[in-house]
């Protein structure tokens, strides 16, 4: 027996109620509960934040199936390694993915460039704010990233690391490294 609630309301209630009411669908007939969090098929993907990629989905997976990490660039920073790290000691991953994709933001730029676009979309110098990290040449991030992911003594002896391109045009992985 489902127990419905209704979201409380507050000053930004309006402004989610789209949300709230895909929320209220997606949870009528929600099948996921229960899961232990273990990666049912074994698969860890880190990929861009991009909202053009689907991780699961690309390589025909469900919810449980893989632990999915994002960030800028589809680039293994410092909390995507760790959270390789857990999901390779405790939540059963086998094999990890790092996936970035073509036509990405951060990627073929420097960072002056990056910094540049984004102090002038907000309208003021960002420089303390935030730390960016742009990707002159995607394909050495990469090859970097499934160095350092394959070398770490927690995962590498673990887990089969490989390294892919996403073609946002064509919903196609390419192996790269």
């Amino acid at each position: 027996m489902h127990h419905q609630t209704q979201p409380a309301v507050g000053p930004r209630t309006v402004e989610f109620a789209d949300l709230l009411a895909a929320n209220t669908e997606f949870a009528a007939s929600f099948a996921y509960g229960g899961y232990d969090g273990i990666a049912r098929a074994g698969i860890g993907i880190v990929t861009c934040m991009d909202s053009r990629i689907a991780p699961l989905a690309m390589v025909g997976l469900k919810p449980g199936d893989a632990k999915v990490l994002r960030s800028p660039g589809g680039r293994v920073t410092e909390p995507a390694m760790t959270g390789l790290v857990l999901a390779v000691q405790l939540l059963g991953v086998r094999r990890i993915l790092i996936v970035p994709h073509t036509r990405c933001a951060v990627a073929g730029i420097t960072e002056d460039q990056l910094r540049q676009r984004i102090d002038r979309a907000a309208g003021w110098p960002t420089a303390d704010l935030l730390r960016l990290d742009a990707i002159p040449d995607q394909t050495d991030a990469l090859r970097s990233d499934v160095r350092a992911v394959r070398e770490n003594p927690l995962i590498g002896k673990k887990a089969a690391v490989a390294g892919f391109l996403y073609d946002v045009d064509t919903g196609r992985l390419r192996l790269q490294s």
